[in-house]
């Protein structure tokens, strides 16, 4: 072995030390970041007489250890390569994308045709004419993310985006922005000092739709695990409703309570009607804070619609026994509850399922009922909230890093002044809002039918209104779709009733596809050009843990320090693989954009460098100290600094004292007040009033409404199960899964069988299994009217009868025939789930329940 050295790097699921063999230009190992007593001391909570300070480190996710077998998997695309029977000049065969095999060519060759093609579809048909888009979590780093580097070569270049929609928190976005505003946080509430509000005040949290343990809040890793030993520590009391007893109810639950999947909202409606005909409810909170009670209390009732929403009601639709829907609600009432409704603030399986906008909705009428901002009591499920520093500026990935693009990422609120004080931004005109947009939900329907109507472009930060704000495509007088240029992780595992996207390659409506990716799997496997990129540990970048920003403003305090990284180049890339920026700059070159894409000749180091000064980095850290050591771990606010913790203005009626951008853009008198018609928060929407007061789907009252794909649906006895499938416990979405990666290994990731496969697991309980001749880790076929995926079964009574459990998001796709009409053994249990949006007029997915057959499966063998 030869000279060993360290690096540092950044993963989606957390900052990583790495050591490098430099002679061998090999990377040994990856582990978390121990801190030294020259870093920044770290926080102290003093609550109920003890004394909580996290650990002197940083942690990591699964998928940041299993990183390296990424890096060297046999999966990499090494070299650029062309589909074998595509002939750019004459025959394209399209309809073999997906079957026809492929062949190495060189980088010039590749560039050459896909800069001849961009010319060629811009003259003949104009930019709007190519597509692109990335998926929602590319590789870490603020100059190498989708936001920045993609972002200003297609903005330069003009293309139409197919739009984002928010995969992680549909019904917060969709349904709870029009109960209390915060669309600037796409519905999520603040999270302000919440750990120290938990610490000292609650007495009770309801986990609802929350397993923190495996979602980690989302990029911090394993942070926030202390925390819940310290609740428990403290004889916090734990409640947990999921339709699965999930990981984190195994480490705390006091309680498990299993609602039929799609009744949520139904528990919370009972629940409710108890604390109104008992009066266990903040009447004064209630009467001053909100909105719209009276009438709500008359569909709760039954005085609206005959149909008391009681306990017994509730047992009928969920499953419950009314005894413990009464139990709940007085335990509830009678103590600080936090309730943890998913993580950060929100999120939660629940509000990705059929009617998860009323889910979520439901959640914040609940927390309204008991005081939401006064002591111990918010919607928190123990993963935000860490005490730090929210006046340090370091931008989050979603500022738009080298784009800085206005439109589409929130750079325009402070950074791009900043970062472009001496050189220039880029935006498109292509994409502004009077141009051309294609939801990514929509793809396969805009390329085969040519023709879409909806509302609401994919993120709609700007203001609450902006879902009602209706899109057409084509957009008038432009093209339709001529490329596909795709950037990142496959749709096919990760979107609804997704064979879509197989058969949409498989047309003459796209003359023309390129995948810029790293591993050939997914939706690489159907391009026409392949273009290989390499990983971050192959390239330059600068980041923070966990802070996306722009989305979800200081998001870092999911954190227990705010650690900013320099994302060293550790390795050369490995084949002719190449970072994103200089695949970008390459094809810049060839259409005349190279100076004005590299703002005169940048490095992505250059870029690093600019992007440092940019923030308040040299504060603290000069670039020299920065680049040889690598981190910086941001400095708290002093002891004396006054706690301001999420919504105990709002609580107390004063103006907001919260680091917070809100309240915006309707901002009540002196900031006091919500971001809603009444400025308080509402049972009855007036945002949804003003819309169409007759929507049943999105109702202006807030109410339980049957799922469309659930027990009352018309072909529930023709698929009795019905699947649960939230975010997966090992990989980060697609990322970690597949690529011969270690986490394959797991046992409760995949099941390797005689064939030499790993296949996805599907979860029933043992008693659906015995009555269809199901043992464990048998081969299964799930099926129903979308589409098939071949399983291994694993029986387990963490799920009641009727219940299945997966996890969504596989890699790869791997159709056993005819791709999209066959199938799958990869494991993409989203070709099951429904391409319907959330409601009519909700451009949000309902990915995570659909109802489904399971068989056992022979044809293997």
């Amino acid at each position: 072995m030869g000279k060993i050295k360290r690096f540092t790097n950044g993963t989606t699921g957390g900052p990583v030390f790495v050591d490098v063999d430099v002679e061998a230009g090999k990377i040994l190992r990856m582990y978390p970041m121990e801190l030294t007593e020259e870093d920044a001391p770290s926080w102290e909570i003093e609550a109920r007489g003890k004394t909580f300070t996290p650990p002197r480190k940083t942690t990591i996710t699964p998928v940041t250890a299993a990183w390296k077998s990424q890096i060297y998997s046999p999966k990499r695309l090494l070299y650029p390569m062309k589909r074998v029977d595509f002939d750019p000049d004459g025959e394209r065969n399209e309809e073999n994308r997906g079957s026809s095999g492929y062949e190495r060519i060189s980088w010039d060759e590749a560039l050459d045709i896909v800069s001849k093609e961009i010319i060629r579809i811009k003259r003949d048909y104009g930019p709007g004419a190519i597509l692109s888009t990335a998926s929602s979590h590319h590789l870490w780093g603020n100059v190498g993310y989708r936001f920045s580097t993609l972002f200003r070569f297609m903005n330069l270049a003009g293309f139409t985006y197919a739009d984002h929609n928010p995969d992680s928190w549909e019904g917060w976005h969709w349904g709870g922005m029009h109960n209390w505003g915060f669309s600037w946080r796409l519905g999520n509430p603040e999270q302000y000092d919440l750990l120290e509000d938990g610490l000292q005040n609650t007495e009770m949290i309801v986990f609802w739709s929350a397993d923190p343990e495996t979602n980690n809040g989302i990029y911090s890793a394993f942070e926030s695990t202390p925390r819940r030993f310290w609740l428990k520590e403290l004889g916090v009391k734990m409640i947990f409703i999921d339709p699965y007893y999930n990981h984190s109810a195994r480490l705390y639950a006091d309680k498990w309570f299993s609602p039929r999947i799609g009744t949520d909202a139904a528990l919370a409606a009972s629940i409710a009607y108890v604390w109104i005909t008992e009066g266990l409810y903040d009447k004064e909170y209630v009467a001053t804070r909100t909105h719209g009670f009276e009438r709500w209390s008359e569909y709760i009732l039954g005085i609206e619609d005959g149909i008391p929403k009681d306990p017994k009601w509730g047992e009928n639709e969920t499953g419950i026994p009314a005894r413990e829907i009464k139990a709940l609600a007085r335990d509830w009432a009678a103590q600080k509850t936090m309730l943890g409704a998913g993580g950060l603030g929100g999120w939660g399986g629940a509000c990705r399922a059929t009617t998860g906008n009323e889910w979520a909705r439901m959640m914040i009428c609940l927390i309204a009922m008991q005081g939401m901002g006064k002591p111990g009591i918010n919607i928190w499920s123990t993963t935000q909230g860490a005490p730090c520093d929210e006046g340090f500026f370091f931008p989050g990935y979603a500022e738009g890093g080298i784009a800085c693009d206005t439109g589409n990422s929130a750079a325009g609120y402070e950074f791009a002044y900043r970062m472009f004080a001496n050189s220039r931004p880029v935006t498109n005109p292509v994409n502004s809002p009077q141009g051309q947009h294609i939801p990514r939900l929509r793809i396969p329907e805009a390329i085969l039918e040519g023709k879409l109507e909806w509302r609401g472009k994919g993120f709609c930060g700007a203001n609450v209104e902006a879902q009602f704000q209706k899109y057409e495509y084509p957009a008038p007088g432009y093209s339709k779709i001529q490329m596909y240029y795709r950037y990142g992780g496959s749709f096919i595992g990760t979107m609804t009733e997704t064979a879509r996207y197989a058969k949409m390659y498989r047309t003459k409506n796209l003359p023309f596809a390129v995948n810029q990716s790293i591993w050939f799997e997914g939706e690489a496997r159907f391009a026409d050009i392949i273009l290989p990129a390499c990983t971050n540990f192959e390239r330059w970048d600068i980041s923070e843990f966990a802070n996306c920003s722009g989305y979800i403003p200081h998001t870092y305090s999911q954190c227990n320090h705010r650690v900013i990284t320099l994302q060293k180049k550790c390795i050369e890339p490995l084949g002719e693989s190449k970072s994103d920026y200089e695949i970008f700059s390459e094809l810049s070159k060839r259409l005349g954009l190279w100076e004005m894409y590299t703002d005169g000749g940048k490095t992505d180091l250059d870029w690093v460098k600019q992007h440092f000064y940019a923030t308040d980095l040299p504060k603290g850290i000069t670039w020299e100290e920065f680049f040889e050591k690598g981190y910086y771990i941001v400095p708290n606010k002093p002891k004396t600094a006054k706690s301001t913790p999420a919504m105990r203005w709002f609580a107390e009626d004063r103006e907001i004292d919260t680091p917070d951008w809100g309240p915006m853009p309707h901002e009540q008198v002196k900031r006091k007040g919500l971001q809603t018609g009444s400025g308080k928060l509402e049972f009855v929407s007036t945002s949804l009033t003003r819309f169409d007061p007759d929507d049943m789907e999105r109702h202006p009252v807030t109410r339980y409404i049957e799922s469309w794909e659930g027990h009352h649906s018309a072909h529930a006895a023709k698929y009795p199960l019905q699947a649960v499938a939230p975010h997966p416990r090992f990989s980060f979405h697609t990322m970690g899964d597949c690529k011969e990666s270690h986490l394959n290994e797991l046992r409760d990731h995949r099941v390797l069988k005689e064939d030499g496969y790993r296949y996805w697991i599907w979860r029933l309980n043992p008693k659906d299994a015995a009555a269809r001749g199901i043992k464990q880790h048998d081969l299964i076929k799930v099926y129903n009217d979308r589409g098939a995926v071949i399983c291994a079964a694993q029986l387990t009574e963490r799920v009641p009868p009727g219940t299945c459990h997966t996890y969504e998001s596989c890699a790869d796709y791997q159709p056993i025939g005819e791709p999209g009409n066959s199938p799958d053994r990869a494991g993409c249990i989203n070709h099951l789930n429904s391409k319907r949006f959330m409601t009519k007029n909700s451009c949000g997915m309902a990915a995570n329940s659909y109802l489904v057959e399971v068989e056992k499966w022979e044809e293997m063998k």
